[in-house]
């Protein structure tokens, strides 16, 4: 007898914290301090991507007959970094022997396919520039503070977007940056040999990162032991701690930039299930994420949160309870004195109050209407 199948059950999708949401393209950063990148082209759209490749370094070979004024010009003054060798012909096959990258301003797309086939069959990854179906990468707006380098990218989908959004993180970040990451660079070897991996490392960075936000200039923080003290903080990390951080109404727009630097910094992040993934989007990639049920689900859930923060603390890690609203309830303190009583250093950052979200979005949706009927 043939045994017959059970009822079909349905399948329950359990909510997934996120780590990475889907990505239109991976960055990543290229180091080509003196390597050799093809160009082919004389135009000003070249000219700018020639200086762009020279400023990181590479050593820029253009073939092209004839040249623009600008890249004429760029080629008399040379590159702050890199450096140009202009070669008065087409380019050939064997110029792309030993090439990192291949760049080209093509007139036509047979052009371009020759150029995109001559490279890929070297194994060279290239762009040709404006044109999408012959490009393995895209350039992307850039904010420098080198050794600091942001990159941004729409796609392709919308240029004057990407642009827009640089000019809005250049206001964001301070012009001393820069000096504040080369000092990060001298300091990295100390940090290395009188630190343990981990947590020690993490604190002491944590604290360097305050100070290059702080309006400190890195050259006054440079001078003397201004560094001793994150130093001896950061190597007397052993037990863990916990931070109650309320997300506010759940998503990331409405999150403080306090929560969001504690996101960064946590090994352990126990949420609800009203946090958006784009709140847990901001945390640290490698921090661990464990849903802990709904806020507000009583005593008994609210217990065993509190067990769980305090067993996390005590193996060392820092700990952040992301919890919907903005801990007005009373269920913070409740939580803050249990982890008082077990001995585990605690704080709150209190996030953004709903109820005042709601009434920004009434006044915001009123303003609409007023608006649309005017």
């Amino acid at each position: 007898m043939t045994p017959t199948s059970p009822k079909p059950v349905e399948a329950v999708r359990k909510r997934r914290p996120a780590r990475v949401e889907a990505l239109a393209s991976l960055p990543l950063f290229f180091p080509l301090k003196g390597r050799k990148v093809v160009l082919a082209g004389g135009t000003d759209a070249a000219a700018w991507k020639a200086e762009l490749l020279a400023a990181g370094g590479a050593h820029v070979h253009v073939f092209a007959e004839q040249l623009d004024d600008t890249f004429s010009a760029l080629l008399s003054t040379g590159s702050v970094s890199g450096r140009f060798t202009h070669h008065d012909r087409p380019w050939s096959l064997g110029d792309f022997n030993h090439a990192a990258v291949a760049i080209a301003d093509a007139a036509s797309d047979g052009e371009a396919q020759a150029f995109y086939c001559a490279a890929r069959s070297a194994g060279i990854p290239v762009n040709v520039i404006d044109k999408p179906a012959f490009c393995d990468f895209q350039f992307g707006s850039i904010v420098n503070r080198s050794p600091v380098v942001i990159g941004i990218s729409t796609d392709g989908a919308a240029p004057i977007l990407g642009q827009a959004i640089r000019r809005r993180i250049e206001t964001l970040l301070p012009a001393s940056l820069q000096d504040w990451a080369v000092l990060a660079r001298k300091v990295r070897a100390k940090v290395l040999s009188q630190l343990s991996a981990g947590a020690e490392r993490r604190r002491f960075w944590e604290g360097f990162t305050d100070l290059a936000f702080s309006g400190r200039e890195a050259a006054e923080t440079a001078e003397g032991r201004a560094l001793d003290p994150l130093f001896q903080e950061a190597s007397q990390v052993s037990a863990g701690r916990v931070t109650i951080v309320g997300a506010g109404p759940g998503d990331a727009e409405h999150l403080t930039l306090k929560a969001m630097r504690t996101l960064q910094s946590a090994d352990v992040i126990l949420f609800d299930d009203r946090v958006d993934n784009t709140v847990l989007e901001l945390a640290r990639r490698e921090a661990k994420r464990m849903l802990v049920g709904r806020n507000g689900d009583g005593s008994k859930a609210e217990g065993t949160t509190s067990d769980r923060m305090v067993m996390l603390a005590r193996q060392g890690k820092h700990v952040v309870h992301l919890k919907s609203g903005d801990l007005s309830s009373g269920e913070a303190e409740t939580e803050l004195q249990r982890l008082q009583e077990a001995g585990i250093p605690a704080s709150v950052v209190p996030g953004v109050a709903i109820a005042s979200y709601s009434a920004s979005n009434s006044e915001r949706r009123l303003q609409i209407d007023d608006a649309a009927a005017g």
